[in-house]
C-alpha cells in the first residue's frame, strides 16, 4: 500500500530518481543524496529485473519531478539489504557483489553471513516493512541512456573499451589530465573485471592483459603529469614483470625514477631503453641531461644551506668565547670562573642546536 495515485501509464523504458529508504519507525537506511559523500540519483532501466521489483512497480505511477511515499510490506522488501549492499558499494566505487555470496538471494536472505553493515545485518534476520521516498528526477527516451560499466554484460564491457580509451585519449589532448587518467582507470578495471574470471595464463587471460597494458601505460603517464610518480613506478613494474622487453614501460618508470631522485636506477632503465630500442637514444639522452641538471641543482641547493649552517656556527663560537671572556674577567674565583664558562657554552650550544633544527 502507499499513499500515491496508482495509474498505470506507458513509461519509458529508463528512469532516474533520488530515494530515501526508511524504517516504519522513521530511521533512515539509504538516502541517495548522501550516499557515499555523493548526491547521485538512481538510474533504473525498467524490465530488466532488477532485484527489487517493488520499485519498478511504483515508479511506473509517478511524473517527473514528483515526490511521492511509498510504505511497502514485507514480501516487496525482503530482498532490500542485498539491493542496498550494492548501492552502498558502488557510491564508492566498489563492484556491486562485493560482500555477497555466490548464491540466489533468497539463500542469501536466510544465511547468517555478516553483510558487513550493522544495519542491513538485523533488516536482514528480521525483515521489516521500509518506507521508500522518491523523487522523480527525469524520464529518459527509449536508447537514450548509456548503461554504466558495472551493469553491462560481459559482450558490452569488450565493445564499450576502445570508446572508452579513445575518450580518454580526447581528455588528454585537451589537457584535462585528471579526467583522463579516471577514463583510463575505469577501462582498466573493466577488463581487470573480465579478466578475474579467467583462468590465469589462459589465451583469453592473456588477450585480456594485452589490452590492458597499454591503457595501463596510458595511465601511468597521467599520473606522472599528475606528481604520482610512486604509482607509476609500481604499475610499469609490473608490466615489466610480466613483459621484461617492453620498452615504454622501462622508460616510464626511469622517467618516475628520475623525479624522485633515485639516479642508479633511471640509468638503468634508460640503459634498457637503449638496448631494446637504439632509436630512442636521443629522448633517452635528453632526459638524462635533465636528470643530471635537476641533481646539479640539488646539489647547489644544498651546498648553499651547508655554507650557512658553517658561517653560523663561526658566529655561534665566536658569540660564546666573547660571553665567557666577560664573565671570567669579573668572577672572583677560579671555580666560579669555570662554573660559568661551561654553563654559558651550555646555553649557546643550545640555541644552536635549536636554529639548526628549525632551519632544516
Amino acid at each position: 500500500y502507499c499513499n500515491a495515485l496508482l495509474l498505470k501509464v506507458t513509461f519509458p523504458n529508463t528512469v532516474k530518481f533520488h530515494y530515501r529508504t526508511s524504517l516504519c519507525d522513521g530511521t533512515v537506511l539509504d538516502d541517495s543524496r548522501t550516499m557515499g559523500g555523493l548526491s547521485k540519483p538512481m538510474e533504473l532501466i525498467l524490465g530488466k529485473k532488477f532485484k527489487l521489483p517493488v520499485w519498478e512497480q511504483v515508479v511506473t505511477t509517478m511524473r517527473e519531478g514528483e515526490l511521492a511515499e511509498f510504505t511497502c510490506d514485507v514480501k516487496h522488501t525482503a530482498l532490500y539489504p542485498l539491493v542496498s549492499l550494492s548501492l552502498r558499494n558502488i557510491s564508492h566505487g566498489k563492484d556491486p557483489l562485493e560482500g555477497q555470496r555466490h548464491c540466489c538471494g533468497i539463500a542469501q536472505v536466510h544465511s547468517h553471513h555478516s553483510m558487513g553493515h550493522p544495519d542491513l545485518d538485523k533488516l536482514q534476520v528480521n525483515p521489516q516493512p521500509l518506507v521508500f521516498t522518491l523523487e522523480m528526477l527525469e524520464i529518459l527516451p527509449p536508447g537514450s541512456y548509456q548503461l554504466e560499466i558495472w551493469a553491462m554484460t560481459d559482450e558490452e564491457k569488450l565493445q564499450v573499451i576502445p570508446q572508452i580509451h579513445e575518450e580518454g585519449n580526447a581528455l588528454f589532448k585537451s589537457g584535462d589530465i585528471s579526467a583522463a587518467s579516471e577514463k583510463y582507470y575505469s577501462a582498466i578495471a573493466c577488463l581487470k573485471n573480465l579478466q578475474m574470471k579467467e583462468r590465469p595464463g589462459d589465451d583469453h587471460w592473456i588477450k585480456l592483459d594485452l589490452m590492458i597494458t597499454p591503457l595501463l601505460l596510458n595511465y601511468c603517464q597521467c599520473k606522472h603529469l599528475l606528481g604520482q610518480y610512486y604509482e607509476v613506478l609500481d604499475h610499469c613494474s609490473s608490466i615489466i614483470n610480466k613483459y621484461d622487453d617492453n620498452v615504454k614501460a622501462y622508460f616510464k618508470r626511469g622517467k618516475a625514477h628520475a623525479a624522485v631522485w633515485n639516479e642508479a636506477e633511471a640509468r638503468a632503465d634508460f640503459a634498457k631503453v637503449i638496448e631494446l630500442d637504439p632509436s630512442l637514444e636521443t629522448s633517452v639522452a635528453k632526459e638524462l641531461r635533465t636528470m643530471e641538471d635537476r641533481i646539479r641543482e640539488k646539489q647547489k641547493e644544498e651546498k648553499g644551506r651547508y655554507k650557512n649552517l658553517f658561517n653560523y656556527n663561526s658566529k655561534a663560537s665566536a658569540t660564546a668565547s666573547t660571553v665567557s671572556s666577560v664573565f671570567l674577567s669579573t668572577s672572583p674565583s677560579l671555580k666560579l670562573k669555570t662554573y660559568i664558562h661551561s654553563t654559558v657554552v651550555n646555553e649557546l650550544n643550545c640555541q644552536l642546536y635549536l636554529y639548526v633544527t628549525t632551519n632544516k
